[in-house]
């Protein structure tokens, strides 16, 4: 299947169409990435160097795409961070375009805004838009824990019920198939949830919670996650090969003492998740 990638891109190390690309691959799905910035790094560093592709040179790649006849043959629209809205609607617009050609193809949003102990990273306005404007029009999302709450206007989620409750709240604006990263409960603070749910259920995998955090993880989850669904059209089956794929490549980061995640040494457990965390279904 083909998958339009729609995102950041970096030179050193792996976020964005960086951290997408190579695993969409490697589950044998083509990708074509299209380019909203095309940075030396990751912004995590303070300093970088490059430019950001103005919004109508990136409406002239996906029309360029359109006219080989690419546009037809996508099976699913990935995008992930959106630094300004005119990128967005162009995102939108995009997978208008593809549905038109193709009904069945789905729309992955990775709704990138902020995050536990950070809060909102993204400029002004970037998340109301994001929240009124691209989370309607999207099939998947894959929030964090503290995107969700932002989404489903609570101020806290502290129980997978009131995780599953805010879920519920998302869905009803227009995604059917959201998965939660990085869900803490007041339960137990030392293991994290990733929480799946669609028309058919509602299903988590817990795993330890490591001491790390790199860029890119989120990207990495998003693109997994939704090569999975195209594959298996299952949920639960998206879930567990995403999450065990997730927790190899960051033990196998935490253990390297590398910042950037190791990914291509991951690369095995990408094509062949491991099954050490099993799928447990709350609905």
């Amino acid at each position: 299947m083909q998958i339009l990638s729609i995102q950041s891109h970096v030179a050193f190390g792996y976020v964005g169409n960086s951290a997408a690309v190579f695993p969409i691959q490697r589950l044998g799905h083509e990708v074509w990435p299209v380019l909203t910035v095309n940075f030396s790094n990751h912004t995590g560093y303070g300093a970088w160097r490059g430019p950001v592709v103005a919004a109508d040179e990136v409406a002239g790649v996906i029309e360029g795409i359109s006219e080989r006849d690419g546009l037809s043959t996508v099976s699913a629209v990935l995008s992930g961070y959106q630094g300004d809205p005119a990128v967005g609607a162009i995102v939108l617009d995009s997978v208008r375009r593809v549905k038109a050609l193709n009904p069945r193809a789905l729309y992955c949003c990775d709704p990138v805004m902020g995050d536990v102990g950070r809060g909102m990273f993204v400029r002004e306005g970037i998340p109301e838009f994001m929240r009124d404007e691209v989370v309607p029009a999207a099939d998947v999302i894959t929030p964090n824990h503290f995107e969700l709450n932002f989404l489903a206007g609570v101020e806290s989620t502290d129980t997978v019920e009131e995780v599953l409750a805010a879920v519920d709240v998302v869905r009803s604006s227009g995604p059917s198939n959201v998965l939660v990263t990085s869900v803490i409960t007041e339960s137990d603070p030392t293991h994290l949830d990733l929480i799946a749910v669609s028309d058919e259920g509602a299903w988590s995998v817990t795993t330890p919670l490591l001491p790390i955090s790199p860029n890119g993880g989120g990207d990495v989850t998003a693109a997994v996650y939704l090569s999975h669904l195209l594959s298996t059209g299952s949920t639960p089956t998206a879930l567990g090969r995403t999450a065990n794929t997730l927790f190899a490549i960051l033990d196998r980061t935490l253990k390297s003492g590398r910042r950037e995640l190791e990914l291509i040494a991951s690369q095995d457990d990408i094509a062949n998740p491991p099954t050490t965390y099993e799928v447990t279904q709350l609905r």
